[in-house]
């Protein structure tokens, strides 16, 4: 006999406005703003069914802004939900301001039926969302006719798209940031200008470091205030028009050359001026003035390849994996194990092909770098001849496993071993720290329980086997070493890389900024 409540489900009926309604909860729409009317009142009720928070306005202006605004604040699009003809038109002057502002914003309004209009078909929400949110963000608009909202139709009919993923990171070109980073080093009055577009891509805390590392003096637009605190020592907010105008190299995050920044030309700035502009959109750049340097991709991203381009020494973990990351072939198995190693590594190393990384998985277990590198390099030697491991450690998780460095000799495996050693567990000491804690007492009593020898010379376990061995502490020794290793197939190496065992500030000077006239 038939199952009767199965049948009763396959001819369930559901409304227009409650797969309207669905569809928005499916993109991950949080709030409706608007003011309701026909046909889109019934819309309005299906979405806070679902749990959709409704805000009813009493303009539809104010609710288009409102609406961009969730947009901004959340990186998900906010919904405005209006009817035709004038409150579509209401609506325009907060999709214009959600346009220049770049902020995702879904605008839904409904129209006449069908029947008595030639319109195209129903545009698809994860469309919409799309649109909304890739690329430079701003408003798009899905037109409702009427007869949608009300019309019945099978729910067994309906299918609703996965919710739209989040746009990918991209970032610029390596020469690029390298360029910049040249620049900035050579410049003798920079300047940072944190942009709403900084705000938008969550780069709060990659600007900060970069702020602190290179030292740089910093001015955020009105609504880029709060990516960096406006009480940081380093904001030249009070100083303003001095800032803008004796500045020699000025780095644009997210930030436009519009009338707000008096267009980059004199008498605000000097005549020459150098301009870095990191942007998502690529209309923007060279847009009034013509940049020295372009970066075109996330902000975020694109601050942390400025940050790993950095030359100081000791090195950081995101200069030893900026030059990792330049030389690893594509193909090869990327193992890596460690507390800030792995972690920094994750976002760094990149991966082209499936299976091709190790680390310490879901149980973050220390210590199985070298034995999942020596079963990839076995696996690959059978399979692809020609393939490189590639096994990052860090100098504690190192040691758990360190004297396999004989197997891979004794079976001559193809890995390169690169401990990036900064003395300790998280962090150490240099050698200096070091030994005056041991003037005082004991090892046992005075030395911290994360910390290691400083300068472990952990290459040296690879050449008493007879493989390569380095001992590298500046870029440039870093990247001869890696290619080195590379380029010779005969054996294995280990290239230990020491890193700035901990992060240290210093104080900036501003005395550009605060002569007499400032």
């Amino acid at each position: 006999m038939p199952d009767s409540n199965f049948a009763e489900r396959s001819e369930e009926q559901v409304s227009g406005a409650k797969v309207i309604a669905q569809a928005l909860k499916t993109q991950d729409v949080e709030y409706i703003f608007g003011i309701v009317g026909i046909p889109v009142t019934e819309i309005a009720i299906a979405a806070q069914q679902l749990g959709i928070k409704y805000i009813g306005m009493r303009n539809e202006q104010a609710a288009c802004y409102a609406a961009s605004a969730i947009g901004y604040l959340t990186s998900r699009p906010g919904v405005c939900l209006v009817v035709s003809g004038p409150g579509l038109i209401h609506a325009l002057g907060g999709m214009a301001n959600a346009n220049m502002n770049c902020w995702p914003l879904l605008v839904i309004g409904g129209s006449s039926e069908r029947n008595q209009e030639t319109m195209g078909a129903f545009q698809e929400f994860p469309q919409a969302v799309r649109s909304s949110i890739y690329g430079r963000p701003g408003a798009c608009y899905v037109d409702i006719p009427a007869d949608f909202v009300n019309l019945q139709v099978n729910v067994n009919s309906i299918k609703y798209m996965e919710r739209c993923m989040s746009p990918p990171i991209s970032m610029a070109e390596t020469s690029a940031v390298c360029t910049a980073a040249s620049v900035i080093r050579n410049a003798k009055q920079p300047l940072l200008i944190i942009g709403k577009g900084a705000a938008y891509a969550h780069a709060e805390e990659s600007i900060k470091k970069l702020v602190e590392q290179y030292k740089l003096p910093f001015l955020p637009t009105p609504m880029g205030k709060g990516v960096v605190p406006d009480n940081h020592p380093y904001c030249v907010g009070a100083a303003r028009s001095r800032a803008l105008q004796f500045a020699d190299v000025i780095v644009l995050f997210g930030a436009r050359l519009n009338w707000i920044l008096h267009f980059g030309l004199p008498p605000r700035y000097q005549p020459d001026v150098k301009f870095i502009q990191v942007d998502i959109c690529a209309e923007e750049l060279g847009n009034n003035v013509k940049p020295t340097v372009t970066l075109l991709g996330n902000i975020h991203a694109v601050t942390k390849q400025e940050l790993a381009s950095k030359k100081s020494l000791p090195m950081n973990y995101y200069t030893v994996f900026y030059h990792i990351q330049e030389q690893l072939p594509r193909d090869c198995f990327v193992v890596s194990e460690g507390a800030n190693t792995m972690d920094i590594g994750r976002t760094v190393l990149q991966n082209y092909l499936p299976r091709h990384r190790l680390d310490a998985g879901t149980f973050g277990t220390m210590g199985v770098g070298l034995g999942f590198a020596i079963a990839a390099a076995v696996v690959a030697k059978d399979r692809s001849p020609g393939q490189w491991i590639i096994c990052v450690e860090g100098d504690s998780a190192f040691g758990f496993s360190g004297m396999e460095v004989e197997t891979i000799c004794r079976y001559n495996l193809p890995i390169i071993l690169l401990v990036v050693n900064n003395n300790g567990i998280y962090q150490g000491f240099d050698t200096d720290t070091w030994k005056e804690m041991l003037k005082f007492q004991d090892a046992t009593a005075v030395v911290p329980p994360m910390c290691l020898l400083p300068n472990s010379h952990y290459e040296q376990v690879m050449t008493a086997f007879g493989g390569k061995g380095y001992f590298v502490q500046t870029p440039e020794e870093l990247q001869k070493s890696l290619r080195q290793s590379l380029a010779d197939t005969t054996k294995p190496s280990l290239i230990n890389v020491m890193i700035e065992p901990q992060a240290t500030r210093k104080a900036q000077d501003f005395h550009w900024l605060t002569r007499s006239n400032m």
